[in-house]
């Protein structure tokens, strides 16, 4: 008997719907799905692809790219701004007809959830026809497509919604967990970004099957806290509950240059109005968000090569001079003008929440 068939089933679903802001404006303007069409900031701003439509996709366009290079790849490009009180009253509609399957409902964004259906009584508790239900309603009712991923916890029905994309669904039943695990990249892995993979492939694990070659103490010693999850993903084991409420882990603003900053003195004469923005948010937080005098400030700086790099450290609440503090050493990193400068706090308090994922790689 395996660890998944020794408790009750857990059904987990994941809806992620299909290019959203694009689609949405497809809707709601017919004409525009037969072009390549991108939702993002102006190029003369230094502005940001948000998402694309999969006719633009084909010319290499993909989200986060800037829109001046997605322009260059297709010149013929329609660029939209994006109006996210639409896409708002869109996602509420969407995530309505979620909640006449379950109460257990967890929001990762506009476009995406996760839904646990172990207990409803739809369908005879078939949470296949349940999610093809889900897509079909929000087909016909709110004019846009979702693609769904069925299975026994919340790290394989993400990557199952991701199998059979657009308007697609997968279904990775409990008897397939060990195969389908043995298979996957471990970059396919919750918290492994490009650093960490690259990590891993210098210790012989390409695949999932590779990892359970490593021992549970190597990859502690290696990788921390992060290793335990690792052992445990790469045997298709994931505990966590689909949670209705999320308590606010960071936050954070940021901005983009129209003209590079050449210098620390620059950027930290900006770090004012990026404060003075971040404070104000702050201070509007709901007081179960609050994270008391414990937080965790990072910086996020930009190069005009588009090399990133972040630094995080823990102070006692928000300060200006810290964050000053941070943007020189950050200059320091690349020497180079900067096009993006970020600034924010991660809640110290949620450090120990097992639900939580490193904030950065």
């Amino acid at each position: 008997m395996t660890a998944l068939e020794g408790k009750k089933q857990r059904k987990v679903i994941h809806c992620d719907c299909d290019c959203f802001y694009a689609a949405v404006e497809m809707r709601d303007d017919p004409s525009l799905a037969v072009l390549p069409l991108a939702v993002g900031g102006r190029p003369d701003r230094r502005g940001v692809v948000a998402t694309c439509n999969y006719a633009a996709r084909a010319f290499g366009i993909h989200s986060a790219m800037p829109m001046a290079q997605a322009l260059r790849r297709c010149p013929s490009l329609v660029v939209i701004p994006p109006d996210f009180s639409k896409y708002r009253v869109v996602s509420a509609e969407i995530r309505s007809i979620f909640e006449q399957f379950t109460d257990l409902v967890e929001p990762l964004s506009l476009d995406e959830a996760f839904l646990d259906v172990s207990a409803s009584v739809d369908f005879g508790g078939s949470a296949t026809l349940i999610a093809t239900e889900i897509r079909q309603r929000v087909k016909r009712q709110v004019g846009v497509t979702i693609s769904a991923g069925v299975a026994p916890n919340k790290f394989l029905a993400k990557i199952a919604s991701d199998w059979n994309k657009p308007d697609g669904m997968f279904v990775i039943t409990p008897h397939m967990v060990d195969d389908f695990v043995r298979c996957l990249p471990v970059g396919k892995l919750f918290g492994v970004g490009k650093v960490t993979e690259k990590k891993l492939h210098e210790l012989g694990a390409f695949t999932c099957d590779d990892l359970r070659a490593l021992p549970l103490a190597v990859l502690s010693e290696r990788f921390g806290v992060m290793g335990q999850r690792l052992f445990e993903l790469c045997r298709g084991v994931d505990q966590r509950a689909v949670k209705t409420e999320r308590r606010r882990k960071s936050l954070s603003v940021e901005t983009t240059f129209a003209t590079d900053l050449a210098t620390s003195e620059a950027c930290i004469t900006h770090l004012d109005s990026l404060f003075a923005k971040l404070q104000n948010r702050y201070d509007r937080l709901d007081q179960t968000d609050r994270p008391g005098s414990r937080v965790r400030t990072f910086l996020k700086m930009r190069f005009d090569d588009f090399a990133l790099t972040t630094i995080e450290r823990q102070f006692d609440g928000l300060s200006l001079a810290a964050y000053r503090e941070l943007c020189r050493e950050a200059w320091q990193r690349g020497g180079r003008p900067v096009r993006l400068l970020g600034i924010g706090v991660r809640f110290a308090d949620s450090a120990g929440d097992p639900d939580q994922y490193r904030l950065f790689d």
